[in-house]
């Protein structure tokens, strides 16, 4: 009886153990169908929207040349570097690209002539920034605008390595006496041809990019500005005014919301913030540069950039940040309890 009820137990045992491993193995494989049930949509999403979004055609319109020419003084020489959101593709005449609008309005606002050298190209990653700045100190430029990342985000390029080539730029230009401002990553989860699940996915990406890309720039001496969903509820609001035909990048009217966030940076970088600072921006006090940039990918139109606090540049989490927040972006108003610009607290570290 007793080796009877051995063998039972026993087959027992290996019944519920045989079951087990045979619904572990059903799970397993509806977790790889899943998986690869999503593959096979990220990657039809991804080819329609190869379809959906043209391919680019005629080069943007050249805007170098000097502008305010009127102007007395000796002229600031400024270069813009990066891909087609910095080259302009998506409109026909010069005076819209995002190079022209910000040589004019830094014209305008300091009342002396801007030289202006564009180098971005359609199409590059930050892999081809080097060959970019390497022209660009030719010019021997007072400051100089980067627009870069999209194309990172599409191609798949690990993050780190993109991060790496740009802050080798940043460092080169830096080192020549350059001020540098970078436009980082747009979110490239508020284009339209871009579905779900895939548009989660990129806006993922370009934040994660973004907020790598504004720790390594302000760590390399630069400042930078966040361009979020293209800079913010106009575009989704306005999207056939605020983008152009090809519905993915920016229209004259985009790229003027975009240059007007840039340019109290550029303005600040080169040491006229203080009186040329537009009555929108918001201090928004100083926080650890980690977290500095985790706020600027969430939130468009914000500045980032190195500052001190009682005379150290780093705290207990590393190097200090400022950061700035314009109203005009659909930004909320900052809290009562907001320092002045002059006074900013310092949160805490988490």
């Amino acid at each position: 009886m007793g080796v009877a009820g051995s063998v039972v137990s026993g087959r027992l045992r290996w019944q519920r153990a045989w079951r087990v491993a045979r619904l572990a193995a059903l799970g397993t494989g509806a977790a790889v169908t899943a998986a690869a049930a999503t593959t096979g949509v990220l990657f039809g999403q991804a080819r329609q929207a190869r379809r959906t979004i043209p391919m680019a055609e005629a080069p943007p319109p050249r805007c170098d040349g000097t502008y305010g020419a009127k102007f007395p003084g000796s002229a600031i020489t400024m270069v813009v570097l990066g891909d087609s959101s910095a080259a302009g593709y998506g409109v026909h005449r010069r005076r819209e690209t995002p190079g022209a609008l910000l040589a004019t309005g830094l014209s305008r606002r300091l009342q002396r002539p801007v030289r202006l050298h564009r180098f971005a190209v359609v199409g590059a990653i930050s892999a081809g920034l080097r060959f970019q700045v390497e022209a660009a100190l030719e010019c021997d430029p007072d400051v100089a605008v980067i627009l870069i990342g999209g194309n990172d985000v599409t191609n798949r390029t690990p993050a780190a390595l993109a991060v790496r080539y740009l802050v080798e730029g940043v460092r080169a230009l830096r080192a020549s006496g350059a001020e540098v401002v970078v436009g980082t990553c747009p979110d490239l989860g508020a284009i339209r041809p871009i579905q779900p699940p895939l548009r989660w996915l990129a806006r993922r990406w370009s934040r994660q990019l973004a907020a790598a890309q504004t720790v390594a720039v302000v760590s390399a001496g630069g400042w930078t500005v966040s361009l979020g969903d293209l800079l913010g509820p106009r575009f989704t609001a306005e999207p056939g005014r605020m983008f152009a035909w090809d519905r993915f990048h920016p229209s004259g009217d985009g790229y003027a919301v975009v240059a007007a966030a840039l340019l109290p940076t550029v303005l600040s970088a080169l040491g006229y913030g203080a009186e040329h600072r537009p009555s929108e921006a918001r201090p928004e006090g100083v926080r650890s540069l980690p977290k500095a940039a985790q706020v600027a990918a969430r939130h468009p139109g914000t500045e980032v950039s190195g500052t001190q606090v009682h005379g150290s540049e780093s705290g207990p989490a590393g190097r200090w940040a400022q950061l700035r927040r314009r109203g005009f972006f659909g930004v909320a108003a900052t809290p009562q309890s907001a320092p002045a610009a002059d006074t900013p607290a310092v949160e805490g570290l988490t």
